[in-house]
């Protein structure tokens, strides 16, 4: 049974009052007396019960926070008191405390990432002037490592490394029983996945309608890639199937139709990969979509069976490639079977209706432009429909920093920590690669140019694409905030000034994906040329006003 929260005497005493009928009881005159009591008791109760905000700031709104749901999940008798507050790093952190001091907490939790982590830390700070009282608990895995040189540690009262699906409850108690630890920093032990409590129930219908569900049938990654905290782990273990699957039905029949699966090696056990994927095809509608993270080496026979069965729009595999290079693999500990992984890419994209997000990561130690070049080139005619060109970043607790001397790595100091420059990668080239990126996410990864750019990149498309993001940004200076239309032109234009043989057939493409795009603007008043065309054959200009009257 959990272990009940010390409540002032006078109050439990009362309370065991109003349930007594023992000799020693007071003797009630009639049943308004008797509840006038009981709301007595329950006030008094009130005034006493603690108050818990959990909260954190998402990138977006479509995104849910899994870890709070957990934590939620998780605390026993406390659960009552507490409530969870998501934002959006967008809003103003002046604006996030007035909500959360709106619920007049007096502990609050923030679940800290590198994605939020400056926003957050404000969030703090403003808290801790304007209602120091509160107790102010971080956790999560920006927090988890090097914690003590961090700005947010030095304003806030605990933190919690590591896994905290059953220390916050700990924590929550001993601060609530006035019997709080004698230092700042706990970690976390770990956890039994058969101990803690599931926390699917806690996403709520407007959650299931307008938002992301993540789910994990499995912690952990037997993998070692040093760029990655997943490498800490030991292994993967698995939730128990049959109640993981019951939790997946429940959200099913309350309508869920949106899940993601955060499992590091989803595919990593087949025989429980096969079981999840035929209860989701067992229940195949046209709006269920599901996202795996899968290993491109170890696909199967039987898994490829199941896999054709899926209709379009249904999956979205995410597929690690971060390099073919086998010199930089061997330094960041990363085993993959390279020309299997391209053989299954190519199966997936002619076999299946998945959709396929392969990943590159730029920067890698031993990684240079030219080997970056040839994976890209490589990964490009495997013929992924996304390549996410990812810059190496500086995570803290993951083993990559033992090659920081070796091969001279220099990151960011704020976040997102990213790569700078290393002994083979200046800071020049690195801002082209991370303008490539950019310009790539626009352009290739939109799905915008589909009918466009296979038309205009060659057997070569890392040179191609390089030529077209210098053309653009030597023009625009730009690599946000460019708008559609004005897309659709710059594209059109570089292909002008740099392959001027294909301008014309590329111009025909562009039409199909500009009324793809249904923009409100006619395609016909598109500046396409990188030079102004002639707008009339006539060369005595005095004549061409006459002449537009006459036409």
């Amino acid at each position: 049974m959990a272990e009940q929260i010390n409540l002032p005497e006078l109050t439990v005493r009362q309370i065991n009052l109003t349930q007594d009928n023992t000799q020693d009881s007071i003797k009630l005159d009639s049943r308004e007396n008797s509840i006038a009591v009981i709301h007595q008791s329950r006030h008094k109760m009130d005034k006493v019960s603690p108050k818990i905000v959990l909260s954190t700031l998402n990138a977006k709104f479509f995104h849910t926070s899994f870890g709070l749901r957990y934590l939620y999940a998780n605390l026993k008798e406390l659960q009552e008191f507490c409530e969870i507050k998501e934002f959006v790093i967008q809003t103003r952190a002046i604006d996030i405390v007035e909500q959360i001091l709106a619920s007049k907490p007096d502990i609050v939790g923030f679940g800290v990432y590198i994605w939020n982590i400056v926003e957050t830390t404000d969030v703090v700070n403003l808290l801790k002037v304007i209602a120091p009282e509160i107790k102010i608990i971080l956790g999560g895995p920006e927090v988890s490592y090097e914690t003590e040189k961090q700005a947010i540690v030095g304003c806030a009262d605990y933190v919690l490394t590591g896994p905290a699906d059953v220390s916050f409850y700990q924590l929550c108690k001993d601060i609530i029983n006035e019997t709080p630890p004698d230092k700042k920093i706990l970690n976390s032990k770990p956890v039994l996945l058969e101990e803690i409590a599931l926390p699917y129930q806690y996403y709520t219908d407007e959650d299931l309608k307008h938002r992301l569900l993540y789910v994990e049938a499995s912690r952990g990654c037997p993998f070692k890639c040093e760029f990655c905290l997943s490498s800490l782990d030991k292994s993967s273990t698995p939730f128990e199937l049959t109640l993981f699957l019951e939790q997946m039905e429940i959200l099913y029949q309350r309508g869920a139709r949106n899940f993601k699966f955060i499992d590091r090696t989803f595919n990593l056990n087949i025989k429980t990969t096969m079981q999840i994927m035929q209860f989701f095809l067992d229940r195949m509608t046209n709006d269920l979509y599901l996202h795996f993270e899968v290993v491109p080496d170890h696909l199967p026979r039987k898994l490829k069976e199941l896999l054709t069965q899926f209709p379009e729009g249904s999956l979205q595999f995410e597929i690690g490639i971060q390099t073919f290079n086998t010199e930089v693999q061997a330094n960041i500990s990363r085993k993959q079977n390279n020309a299997k992984s391209k053989d299954n890419l190519i199966w997936l994209k002619d076999n299946t209706n998945a959709h396929i997000h392969a990943d590159l990561i730029f920067g890698l130690p031993g990684e240079t432009f030219d080997t970056f070049k040839d994976s890209f080139n490589q990964l490009y005619h495997c013929r992924p429909h996304e390549i996410q060109m990812g810059i190496l970043k500086r995570l803290k607790g993951s083993p990559i920093i033992r090659h920081t001397e070796a091969f001279d790595l220099r990151f960011n100091p704020l976040p997102p920590f990213n790569i700078l420059s290393t002994d083979r990668v200046s800071f020049t080239t690195m801002q082209r690669i991370n303008r490539f990126a950019r310009y790539w996410e626009m352009i290739g990864n939109s799905g915008r140019f589909k009918y466009a750019l296979p038309h205009i990149l060659s057997d070569k498309p890392f040179d191609d694409f390089m030529a077209i993001t210098e053309w653009i940004f030597n023009k625009t200076g730009q690599i946000h905030k460019i708008n559609l239309k004005k897309l659709f032109e710059l594209i059109s234009q570089s292909v002008e000034a740099l392959f001027p043989e294909k301008h014309q057939l590329v111009i025909s493409k562009i039409e199909l994906d500009y009324h793809a795009s249904k923009l409100k603007s006619l395609f016909n008043g598109l500046n396409l040329y990188a030079v102004a065309q002639v707008e009339s054959t006539s060369k005595n200009k005095s004549l061409q006003r006459q002449q537009r009257h006459m036409s």
